[in-house]
């Protein structure tokens, strides 16, 4: 069901109009919204955020988990011309709160339970935003009731100006001073994606697509915007069923899901207890995964249960959305031991290995991959500084510096060869290592803190080590419940070891080599 829409709002707008009573979307336990029921659900809160005076070129929060309600607000804020601005409701209020003040929200759309901490977080150098409450709660002059929104009868406001350059959405990531860091996307840049989309992976109306990836994580923007964009329907997976493998594998057979798209480590997980061998078991048609590198064994035998389902590894930094991507072949041969490539440039998107000066390298030589072209973001948040630091301009043309090290095997095809700077992927996340020890040094008994990421079999490991203060004994327990108040649950440390002293350089700074080696000692 392809469309000439130039606004992710419009999708639903055509989904509409042609699929009415088809089911747009249906939660673990099964409730669902029809395509005219989401329509009407999202034209009411855009209604009322016009009432609110929000509209083109505001923003607003989401503060929500994964539920019928969330896509009906991200389709209503975009509905409204506002750009959305997702937070993960399991992080700690006072991380949600400032994320949200800092993108400067207009309104909030939260659930009753997290309503009065997040109020409470709010930082005191600004207003606190309109809330829109999900379920019952205690009331605020401010706040409106979802439902009570849902049934207002007042005149939807006349569709809003729309420019395809206008920020769609917000996504945050961890930012390596400990404050986290908006990266602004527009629509024309989410449909530079969803057109290569269009163009490539072949999705069906009659298709059900996994909406496993959080609603903050740029994995989601697939199965939000294709799915709506094909008709088809979305089935949302929680939070508790999306990290237990058994329970995943039990969903996806019940729900007969035929377009999956996470990270690497879940689908590998899924492999091996996920019971996704059983005869009978349907296997999804198109399967997707991008964030982190698939271990070629974990890979293979994923293949080797799923052998008719077109897999593809996707690569791109949530600042470009997806750029390449490479077709996994039908049979992976036993005696293959590297990952597969990232693969090639997804049109509009144009790509070059450069050296430290910025300089192009010949193909085989290990460079930087700067990345050009339509899907690019719009910059950082707030931040023209760290927007200027993040691009190379080299004859006019703003090429995003994605820090990741490639080669190029001269045909384009692109091998990924880690990272040059102190950012790890820990179940498709994104992580700045300089963010979880911000977080520590907001203990008043650390002295020192230095965290490094162990590679292991599902993905990395963050190890923190930690000096404290004269006189001062540490606790493991004390500075994991610490952490929890300013990380998200993937950021906190899964391991943390005391030193009398950290090992510094000789300009004192932390030697972090040194203390790779005291881990890879520990090791063997």
């Amino acid at each position: 069901m392809g469309t000439d829409a130039h606004h992710l709002s419009q999708l639903l707008d055509v989904a509409n109009r042609l699929r009415p009573d088809h089911v747009a979307v249906e939660d673990e336990r099964g409730q669902a919204l029809t395509y005219r029921e989401l329509f009407r659900a999202a034209d009411r809160l855009a209604t009322r955020l016009h009432r609110w005076g929000v509209g083109r070129g505001d923003r607003v929060g989401l503060f929500l988990p994964k539920r019928l309600e969330a896509v009906a607000a991200i389709h209503g804020i975009l509905r409204s011309g506002a750009a959305y601005v997702p937070v993960d409701p399991g992080s700690p209020a006072v991380r949600g709160a400032g994320i949200l003040a800092d993108a400067g929200v207009r309104a909030v759309v939260v659930l009753a339970e997290h309503a009065d901490g997040l109020r409470e977080a709010w930082p005191k150098t600004g207003p606190i935003p309109r809330f829109i409450v999900v379920g019952e709660s205690r009331s605020c002059p401010t706040d409106a009731s979802w439902d009570r929104v849902l049934g207002d009868d007042a005149p939807s406001p006349l569709p809003p100006t729309f420019d395809d350059h206008d920020i769609a959405y917000i996504l945050y990531t961890s930012g390596s001073t400990g404050q986290p860091k908006g990266v602004m996307l527009s629509h024309r840049n989410a449909f530079a994606f969803l057109d290569w989309c269009d163009q490539t992976i072949e999705v069906q109306a009659s298709d059900r697509f996994a909406s496993h990836a959080p609603f903050h994580f740029d994995l989601s923007i697939f199965d939000l915007y294709v799915s709506c964009r094909a008709g088809a329907t979305l089935v949302l997976i929680g939070e508790s069923t999306g990290k237990d493998p058994a329970k995943l594998g039990l969903f996806l057979r019940e729900r007969a899901i035929s377009v999956w798209y996470s990270a690497p480590s879940i689908l590998a997980l899924l492999a091996d207890y996920g019971a996704i061998d059983q005869p009978g078991f349907p296997a999804p048609r198109v399967v997707l995964f991008a964030g982190e590198v698939f271990p070629v064994a974990a890979l293979r035998k994923l293949r080797k249960t799923w052998p008719v389902a077109a897999l593809w590894n996707l690569y791109g930094p949530t600042e470009t959305n997806v750029c390449t991507a490479f077709a996994i072949p039908d049979t992976i041969d036993d005696s293959r031991e590297t990952p597969f490539p990232i693969g090639s440039a997804c049109p509009p998107a144009t790509m070059k290995v450069v050296d430290e000066r910025g300089q192009a390298v010949p193909p085989g030589t290990v460079g930087e991959l700067v990345v050009a072209g339509p899907g690019v973001m719009l910059g950082y948040f707030g931040r023209p500084d760290l927007t200027a630091r993040a691009f190379l301009i080299d004859d006019e043309t703003a090429w995003y510096r994605t820090g990741d090290l490639v080669t190029d095997d001269g045909t384009g095809c692109y091998r990924f060869h880690g990272r040059r700077d102190r950012m790890v992927k820990k179940r498709g996340y994104r992580i700045e290592l300089g963010e979880i020890e911000s977080a520590l040094y907001r203990h008043e008994g650390v002295d020192r803190a230095a965290v490094i990421a162990r590679a292991t079999d599902d993905g990395a490991s963050l190890v923190a080590f930690i000096a404290m203060k004269p006189g001062l004994k540490g606790s493991i327990i004390a500075l994991k419940r610490h952490c929890t108040r300013f990380l998200p649950p993937y950021m906190v440390p899964d391991e943390i070891q005391f030193l009398s002293n950290l090992p510094t350089t000789s300009t004192d700074k932390v030697d972090y080599q040194g203390l790779k080696r005291l881990v890879s000692m520990a090791g063997n």
